[in-house]
């Protein structure tokens, strides 16, 4: 599996949903662009709505909230996890990554272009803070 990088700095949720979709990144930019989504908009690592609007107009479901992260093993066997969670003048900002479990195996596709690996299995090193589960 070849995860889908991001091309841009704030590229992290069309590069996710690139990833659920089996996508390229440019594929998935140009399809986010004629439904006028922009990477540039912090909406997307800022709001749900646009990564489920993406995955929603190719015929996938996601669940209808966003649900707290409690443990690896509790996660669906596919998901869109914030991480790197934090605060920037009261609003709230994440890293968007996609969650796996395939043939007994757990990994995340992380799109950031500074891993040397985008394919993780460094759970601990990550910390979800909630989830959209993905259900395709």
């Amino acid at each position: 599996m070849l995860p889908v990088i991001q091309e841009e700095v704030s590229g992290c949720g069309i590069a996710s949903v690139a990833n659920i979709l089996g996508k390229t990144y440019a594929e998935m930019k140009q399809i986010a662009n004629a439904m006028g989504i922009d990477a540039e908009d912090q909406a997307l690592w800022s709001d749900t709505h646009y990564v489920r609007e993406m995955l929603a107009s190719a015929g996938v479901q996601t669940s209808a909230q966003e649900i707290p992260f409690v443990a690896w093993e509790t996660l669906p066997d596919m998901a869109l996890l914030a991480i790197k969670h934090h605060q920037k003048e009261g609003k709230n900002f994440w890293h968007w990554v996609v969650f796996q479990r395939q043939d007994g195996k757990e990994f995340v596709l992380d799109s950031a272009s500074y891993l040397t690996s985008n394919l993780r299995t460094d759970f601990a090193a990550m910390r979800p803070k909630w989830f959209i589960e993905v259900k395709k």
